[in-house]
């Protein structure tokens, strides 16, 4: 006869797998249930902005918080790009800020999957989808739903393709074949930049289709990379090694917030037109006037804080960076559908709730970015 086997001289994983957690705590980080939990808190988020704010209100919510979610494999992609390319010669394993930013590449199809119901709210967000008349006969063919299906088909067919080809990374130290060539980050960048300024025009600049700007496009892309950046920064652990390795992930951001600025201060320069005036003066007054002060106040500090980077300086700057990144994508999008620049509870509802279904899905589609 066998004896019964006794619980405590089982193997340690294998209690911990049969043992559930204990803790709400637990629960959510247990890589096991994430899944489960996020699409639970995503669904939970998403009926109460609907019972609160009715379906008009979550609609226009919900546009800007999928963009919030987009710019973060999108803002990442041309990031991870020249951040391998500047180390690409250094006999060390590979950074784990280029590692964060190779994890947030795999948000691509995630993001893909849940820019679906904007298809469906096309009549809600976009006034050309509505029936308002068109600007010029380009315009009339430019904005149909099946020319627009057809753009944006390609566009994500293009960015998802990118973000696997990046998403890869050598054997570390890194092998020469695991690296980036010049060629591939040439063709990567310019695919990226023509991806990133028709997705900007139909996705973000048309809810205004009476105002037209050649400098969106990049633009819309530099607050995406600092966005992203941003964000990798925070996620991503300490780097060990010289001080010169530790400490240079506030340079590129700041540099990308300087372009950002500069951008933004170069387009209400020149475009005087009475379309740009109505455009920016739905955003620079009240809490539009706060944000965009505030903004410049952070690109400041960003610069200033160069001259004496500091691991909790930089993740500091990160954090404020982040935030206004984020608040940006709504000074963007909203003012257009409701008069001014604001931000409601329907909105943090709704940017709770993409980002709870995009935990969710996110196990989904790792299998498409695997990391070597």
């Amino acid at each position: 006869m066998s004896r019964p086997r006794d619980p405590s001289q089982e193997e340690p994983g294998r209690r911990a797998e049969a043992s559930p957690p204990r803790t709400a705590r637990a629960f959510l980080l247990d890589p096991a249930r994430r899944s489960a939990a996020g699409l639970g808190i995503g669904a939970a988020a998403f009926g109460l902005a609907l019972l609160l704010g009715g379906s008009h209100r979550l609609a226009v919510s919900y546009l800007p918080a999928w963009l919030c979610l987009l710019a973060l494999p999108v803002g990442a992609l041309p990031v991870a790009i020249m951040v391998e390319r500047a180390d690409a010669w250094r006999p060390q394993p590979e950074t784990a800020l280029l590692e964060t930013l190779r994890w947030l590449l795999g948000l691509m199809p995630v993001a893909a999957l849940l820019g679906l119901p904007i298809l469906a709210l096309l009549p809600v967000l976009y006034p050309w989808a509505a029936g308002a008349a068109p600007e010029s006969p380009l315009s009339a063919i430019w904005f149909t739903t099946p020319f627009l299906l057809l753009r944006l088909a390609l566009v994500f067919a293009v960015w998802i393709g990118l973000a696997a080809m990046f998403a890869r990374r050598g054997g570390e130290p890194w092998g020469k074949a695991g690296r980036i060539d010049d060629g591939r980050a040439i063709l990567g960048l310019g695919l990226h930049i023509v991806c990133g300024t028709l997705a900007a025009s139909d996705l973000v600049m048309a809810v205004f289709v009476q105002f037209h700007s050649s400098l969106a496009g990049l633009l819309l892309l530099a607050g995406w990379s600092a966005l992203a950046l941003s964000a990798a920064i925070l996620v991503a652990s300490p780097d060990v090694g010289p001080s010169r390795r530790r400490l240079d992930r506030l340079t590129p951001l700041a540099v990308l917030l300087a372009i950002w600025a500069a951008m933004h201060l170069v387009q209400a320069l020149v475009l005087g037109s009475p379309e740009a005036a109505l455009w920016y003066g739905a955003r620079l007054v009240g809490e539009g006037s706060v944000l965009t002060g505030f903004a410049g106040a952070i690109v400041l500090l960003a610069a200033a804080v160069t001259l004496k980077p500091g691991e909790y300086r930089t993740r500091l700057v990160a954090a404020l960076a982040l935030g206004v990144q984020i608040l940006a994508v709504y000074w963007f999008v909203t003012p257009a559908m409701r008069g001014s620049f604001k931000v409601t509870l329907t909105d943090a509802l709704a940017l709770v709730g993409v980002a709870g279904i995009a935990v969710g899905l996110v196990p989904a589609t790792r299998r498409l970015f695997p990391s070597r």
